[in-house]
């Protein structure tokens, strides 16, 4: 197959697997491990802009809302399903209109590709994944978010 074939059809693909495909893997460049782990910058948040706030209150909001479910084991897979695409909808929100600097950017990207693992997760996408593990990795996205974001008005789930 000739080079600029392979390329277009890699395209091609990449174009049809979505924009939460993209943005889990924008800032995957192949590091090893060490360079995905979520770091504080210089040991302190890294600052955030009004729309990635408002969107991770928004599912902060929609997980604390659904956790008494989630908790008793009542959470129905459409009620799942809502809620994933919940995730997704704020997710795509923060993408669009977040304008980050990019070491903060890079970082924000390690807490969305949770966030959309978790969606997916709980959307029953990922077979063999309990829908709860799902809802268990938004969760931790959550918190890893307030730990390592300056957002004031942010509070972590306790569960």
């Amino acid at each position: 197959m000739k080079p600029h074939l392979l390329i277009a059809l890699t395209v091609l693909g990449l174009a049809a697997a979505g924009p939460s495909l993209a943005a889990r893997n924008a800032h995957d460049h192949g590091h090893d491990a060490a360079a995905v782990m979520l770091q504080l910058n210089a040991g302190q948040k890294w600052e955030t802009d009004a729309p990635l706030r408002a969107g991770m209150g928004e599912i902060r909001q929609a997980m604390a809302a659904s956790l008494p479910a989630i908790h008793a084991n009542k959470m129905s897979a459409k009620a799942y399903d809502g809620l994933a695409k919940k995730v997704q909808s704020a997710v795509g929100q923060i993408v669009a209109n977040c304008k980050l600097p990019p070491a903060a950017d890079a970082q924000l990207h390690i807490v969305i590709a949770d966030l959309l693992v978790g969606a997916d997760q709980m959307a029953g996408k990922v077979k063999g994944a309990p829908r709860v593990d799902g809802a268990v990795k938004v969760i931790g996205a959550l918190k890893a978010y307030g730990q390592h974001f300056a957002d004031p008005g942010f509070q972590p789930i306790e569960h």
